[in-house]
């Protein structure tokens, strides 16, 4: 049997996902965390096989949960699975120690394949993922503006493009809305980019928001 922890703050995606691991037979949901904190708390207890990571956690993001666990138990598998669409975001998480990486509008049959693939010790990215990615190599993307951003100025750059206020972020975050200005002046600082209008135009045109 594989006992999964669900690390994700919404709780009608940890039912929904304790619902679809019920009926497969050879998974079972053990624990929750709604925070990064809680969930570096329950993966030290050593009870679970693999990790389901969102990336948005309250606090200590799921970024930075992931590198300070692959700090503490190198080989636990750690599936993110989380609603960035975009390659970067797949990029440091599989960079940071992932054993993969799924959108939350991924197929059924997907996520319990992914599953049981890094449970047995193997890493997953979609057949979709896996040709953006190839694509992504065949280039040198180093010196572009959003590769100088720390994974927190990153997650709050993908926010305002979403078009969130630095209050909305500051409470989704559960951090001052001093916090946020801080790295929003800093990521603007990295890009050379002037306003919240730069940085929306520049992650439309480099297809990092929807």
């Amino acid at each position: 049997m594989i006992r999964i922890l669900i690390g994700d703050d919404n709780a009608i995606v940890r039912e929904g996902l304790k619902h679809i691991l019920a009926n497969t037979g050879d998974m079972t949901v053990s624990g929750e965390a709604e925070t990064g904190q809680q969930v570096l708390e329950k993966v030290r207890q050593r009870s679970f096989d693999v990790l389901l990571l969102d990336v948005d956690l309250p606090g200590r993001n799921g970024l930075e949960v992931l590198k300070q666990i692959k700090s503490e138990l190198p080989r636990f598998p750690i599936l993110v699975l989380t609603t960035h669409p975009g390659e970067q975001y797949a990029l440091r998480v599989l960079r940071a120690g992932a054993s993969g990486y799924l959108t939350k509008e991924t197929a059924l049959e997907q996520l319990i394949g992914a599953i049981r693939k890094v449970s047995a010790g193997g890493r997953y990215i979609s057949p979709a993922l896996a040709e953006t990615l190839a694509i992504h190599a065949a280039y040198d993307t180093s010196k572009l503006p959003h590769e100088t951003l720390s994974d927190r100025e990153y997650q709050v750059f993908c926010m305002i493009a979403s078009g969130k206020t630095i209050s909305q972020i500051a409470v989704e975050l559960s951090l001052s809305v001093k916090t946020i200005s801080t790295h929003r002046a800093r990521l603007l600082e990295k890009m050379q980019m002037r306003n919240n209008s730069e940085l929306t135009r520049y992650a439309l045109q480099h297809r990092l928001v929807d």
